[in-house]
């Protein structure tokens, strides 16, 4: 009987492992039936097994509900719906919660006077018993609002908020620190993401967790790491991680968390300064990496770095994807990063380890004095890229549309376009460009199927540097502060990049105020950073500058205090290849649509995405610039906006063919959002426009069937 009992206990051990081994090897396959988190659920997938929308029936949908913010301009953000609440953000940072099924205003919080002038992609929500939480931002504030009545609780941090600096350096508390992304819930902590500034003198990108009860700082990670962690001695300078002039690696696109394993997911974006690393020699870890975490302490599990010392602007741009795939019969927990260079790195989440092959290249030197570029850089040798590359264009990708070929095969042809070409002061074609291929909006998954569904931006821009001449800040003050601070966009004639989204500066006094004028520089605007760093003078000096009021024979004073050192090379500005037209300089597609198969690289299919509308029926298929992601259905569809044409659209999944459009009130720059209410299927997505010179808008929409 003994003998039968120690068999018994034996097998039980047996059977206990093989279960651990497979909860770690697969994760039990999960519901997908609510919205109650950033892109659906905290693994990121943009997923749904809600079924009542067909492709058969799905031509058939109406628009069910319209609510009307009274703040008009670009909304980015994918709302949450939790039982019969539905929350979103408008364009002024307002929070309101809705009635899911009717769109009627049941709360909103957020100054009703003064405007915020950033742009936020949501909220996240929390709950235990019968506390019910949504954590939102305003500036550099963390809120915790009582998710029925939208009252901030006392209880957390100061009378409902937290200052997320709180968490960081005395040295960065005056620094810009914002966060556009909703942060990240695990428990009883939320990760934040944060924006930081991205020149000399950013703040740190460290990664924060805080207790969603009290607003206390639970655990951080240093992304710029501190004498005795691991990739310290990654950076030539040994005190990088206080110098005065460096920053950020900091994650602004937002994380994945699988709740299971407890592991987060951090996707870091590049050091400060972004195109000289000269006061940043060195590999750089944790810039540009995907960090693996323990979700309970902050503590590194494993990381992968997608650019060394990036001087590209290469940050991954949306939080990766968590899914499962199979190789040789064997299913893989995985994790999935889209980056702006329109690859996918495609990983074993638990392990780190790749799941194709990547090679590190050799890459192209730097020709600037003090600069040093890493010798190589990781390229996956599956999937390949989801869009084109530089160095692959040759003198027939000049478009076919455009009226001054001429003009824009001479600017082709001086470009340097190699791969990794380093930042120089002759120019340097970037392909995928600054936004890069795969935008904030990210990828979607099947996450059982292991499919990968991204929509890409075709768009080049100019990359160069120009040498920091110190003679430029020697005179008026104000004249001296824009040099510094506001000429790589504005341009130093102040009239802007209109077609690259940098508007003129002239004649600002007929259209704002100097409180208005004040507020944008100090917050920021749309993905503008602040200067909250701006003292009291150099503010005031700036101001009347750009209101044409400062006398050109003043001297900048001796007591504003100016920076010791500065970059030997600064970026020139952001300039789209762009034709007489200010349409695409290279040849179309300007915009696609891709499935891709993890479980063997390959594509499914690839399709050009949305219209141009400037070219009448010749613009038809030839794509166009989009920001905003997907929603992936189990029963085959895929429903996305995103388009600069202003269209909601759903395509098969299987295939890429259109089955329904909607032509939107303003372009929907985001993210949809599906949910249940009622035993009703909804679709709902936020249409603000403004980016990319469209109309604004105000206007959320929900579309079922048989409304």
């Amino acid at each position: 009987m003994k003998s039968l009992k120690i068999i018994g206990l034996l097998l039980l051990i047996l059977g206990i492992g093989s279960c651990e081994e497979n909860k770690k090897e697969a994760p039990a396959q999960k519901e997908y039936t609510t919205w109650s988190s950033y892109l659906g659920d905290p693994g990121r997938t943009h997923f749904s097994t809600l079924s009542q929308i067909t492709k058969e029936n799905v031509a058939s949908l109406k628009v069910a509900w319209t609510y009307e913010s009274e703040d008009w301009g670009q909304m980015q953000m994918n709302p949450i719906v939790v039982d019969s609440m539905f929350y979103g953000v408008t364009a002024a940072l307002r929070v309101v919660a809705l009635h899911a099924g009717t769109g009627e205003e049941i709360w909103q919080f957020g100054d009703s006077v003064k405007v915020w002038h950033s742009t936020s992609r949501g909220v996240s929500y929390w709950s235990k018993g019968e506390d019910k939480r949504i954590l939102c931002t305003r500036g550099a504030y963390l809120y915790a609002l009582d998710a029925l009545s939208g009252k901030p609780l006392a209880s957390f941090g100061e009378n409902g908020r937290i200052d997320l600096r709180s968490g960081m350096d005395e040295s960065a508390q005056n620094k810009f620190v914002i966060s556009n992304t909703p942060g990240t819930v695990f428990k009883d902590l939320i990760v934040m993401p944060l924006r930081v500034s991205e020149g000399v003198g950013a703040a740190p990108g460290d990664i924060m967790a805080f207790n969603i009860i009290t607003g206390k700082l639970e655990w951080s990670f240093h992304t710029i790491p501190r004498p005795g962690e691991f990739g310290y001695e990654t950076w030539e300078d040994s005190t990088a991680y206080k110098s005065p002039l460096v920053g950020a690696a900091n994650n602004w696109a937002g994380m994945a968390v699988d709740e299971d394993a407890e592991i987060i997911y951090v996707p870091t974006g590049s050091a400060a300064p972004d195109f000289y690393g000269g006061v940043r020699l060195g590999k750089n870890l944790f810039s540009n990496s995907l960090l693996a975490l323990n979700a309970n302490t902050g503590e590194r599990l494993w990381h992968f770095q997608f650019t060394h010392h990036d001087i590209w602007d290469r940050d991954p741009p949306a939080p990766p994807n968590l899914l499962v795939v199979e190789r040789e019969g064997k299913k893989i927990p995985a994790v999935a990063q889209v980056t702006k260079q329109g690859y996918v790195f495609v990983f074993n989440r638990l392990t780190g380890e790749p799941l194709f092959d990547i090679e590190e290249v050799p890459m192209p030197k730097s020709v600037l004095e003090g600069e040093e570029t890493w010798p190589t850089q990781p390229i996956p040798a599956r999937p390949k890229p989801f869009a084109r590359q530089s160095q692959d264009l040759t003198d027939t990708d000049i478009s076919p549309f455009a009226e001054n070929k001429e003009e824009l095969a001479s600017k082709f042809k001086s470009a340097n376009k190699s791969l990794y070409a380093p930042p120089n002061t002759e120019p340097v074609l970037l392909l995928p460009g600054y936004d890069g291929a795969a935008e904030w909006g990210g990828a979607s998954v099947d996450p059982e199927e292991g499919i990968l569904y991204v929509n890409s931006n075709e768009m080049a821009w100019m990359l160069g540097v120009i040498e920091n001449n110190e003679e430029a800040h020697d005179g008026p003050l104000g004249e001296s502060t824009y040099q510094k601070y506001c000429v790589t966009c504005h341009q130093p004639d102040r009239k802007g990049y209109a077609a690259s989204g940098f508007p003129s500066l002239l004649d600002l006094q007929l259209r704002k105020n100097k409180n208005e004028v004040a507020e944008i520089i100090t917050n920021g605007k749309g993905m503008m950073t602040g200067f909250p760093q701006l003292s009291k003078q150099e503010m005031e000096a700036l101001l009347t500058f750009l209101f044409d009021e400062e006398i050109k024979h003043s001297v900048a004073s001796e007591n504003v205090p100016q920076d010791t050192v500065q970059e030997r090379y600064k970026h020139a500005g952001y300039t789209k290849f762009l034709d007489s037209k200010g349409l695409p300089g290279i040849s179309p597609p300007w915009g696609t649509m891709h499935a891709i198969d993890l479980n063997t690289g390959n594509f499914k299919w690839s399709i050009p995405f949305g219209n141009t509308p400037e070219l009448g029926d010749k613009g038809i298929g030839t794509g166009t610039e989009n920001y905003g992601g997907a929603v992936v259905t189990e029963n085959g569809l895929l429903f996305i906006a995103a388009t600069r044409d202003g269209y909601f659209r759903v395509f098969d999944k299987e295939n890429g063919s259109l089955i329904w459009e909607y032509e939107l009130p303003a372009p929907a720059f985001a993210t949809p959002a599906m949910y249940e209410f009622n035993g009703k299927q909804y679709i709902a997505i936020a249409c603000g426009g403004e980016k990319l010179g469209a109309k604004k808008g105000n206007k959320i929409i929900a579309f079922a069937l048989n409304p």
